[in-house]
């Protein structure tokens, strides 16, 4: 009886996560599909272990919000950072970070939104993974926008509205460009991202490392959806490549590639013009963030005017 009941105490003092941990990258094994195998020609996936999201830093300390009554001007600070001009933006949804190259030109910009995952905040992300120069290095015409978002299974969307954060730009007195809407989200970002999928504007989603849930939505923005004809989705795996590679395996439009190229150029005309492209990264979950290989390449593979 007292072994029942020590087993029931460990069990319940056991930590328990909505989402689960993110594990290594898998090594390449052979027979994997190479590279420009079409998802229904690769082997059938070993039998599926749930990804498991990294591992918690320290706790984050909660940014303070500004009281917002929904109409005055948002507060803004400008300075410059890796030559263009950057603003954060004090919102009741927490901070945003805006970004524009030095030779930006709103005429025939576009926007892109990128969404940070777990255990960072958009201050943190901008500040850690040097988004500002990875946005450069994309040499892409585009407003960029960073905002918070969940750092935990505790924390609720801060956007679930994509209006809602256009339009708290609009209120910081920035003029959104009329171009072409990029939505790029790593990790935990899916949370966010499947919300905006019925976004009119919403033209490409790039999902890094970020498949752990949320299927259901992304299935409606590329595959069954009123308007999915009009999209295209970039599903790039490590910790999820199992979970990617079986959501792509679906779509017989769908292409499949091992490995990031070393450059976009790197990229066949098939891959660049795929609907729904999937990409089994040799990058680490974190590595695809931050060693400035990944973002500037796929922004390539945009409808964004190059600069």
């Amino acid at each position: 009886m007292k072994l029942i009941v020590l087993a029931a105490l460990l069990v319940a003092a056991s930590p328990v996560f909505a989402q689960p941990v993110v594990e290594p990258a898998a090594t390449d094994e052979p027979g994997s599909p190479g590279e420009n195998t079409p998802p229904d020609e690769a082997p059938a996936p070993a039998p599926k272990k749930a990804a498991r999201m990294t591992s918690p830093s320290p706790h984050l300390a909660r940014p303070q919000r500004t009281k917002d009554d929904g109409e005055s001007r948002l507060d803004k600070k400008e300075d410059t950072v890796a030559g263009g001009k950057h603003w954060r933006i004090n919102t009741s949804a927490g901070s945003v970070h805006v970004w524009v190259p030095a030779d930006y030109n709103r005429e025939t910009a576009g926007t892109v939104i990128y969404v940070h995952g777990y255990w960072t905040n958009a201050d943190g992300a901008w500040r850690d993974h040097e988004l500002a120069r990875q946005f450069k290095a994309s040499h892409q015409n585009a407003m960029f926008i960073v905002p918070d978002a969940p750092a935990s299974n505790d924390d609720a969307v801060n956007w679930p509205a994509l209006k809602d954060l256009r339009r708290a730009v609009t209120r910081a007195n920035l003029h959104l460009p009329d171009g072409p809407v990029i939505v790029m989200g790593h990790s935990g970002a899916f949370r966010t991202i499947m919300q905006w999928v019925d976004h009119r504007l919403v033209e490409q989603i790039i999902l890094l490392d970020a498949m752990y849930a949320g299927e259901a939505a992304f299935d409606e923005y590329i595959g069954n959806g009123k308007r999915a004809d009009e999209h295209k989705l970039i599903v790039v795996g490590a910790s999820t490549a199992q979970e990617s590679a079986a959501f792509v395996k679906k779509y017989k439009f769908a292409v499949a590639r091992e490995k990031m190229p070393d450059s976009a150029s790197g990229f066949s005309k098939r891959e660049k013009g795929a609907k729904l492209l999937y990409i089994r990264s040799q990058y680490e979950h974190m590595a695809i963030v931050t060693s400035g290989k990944v973002i500037p390449a796929l922004l390539h593979l945009t409808p964004l005017k190059a600069l």
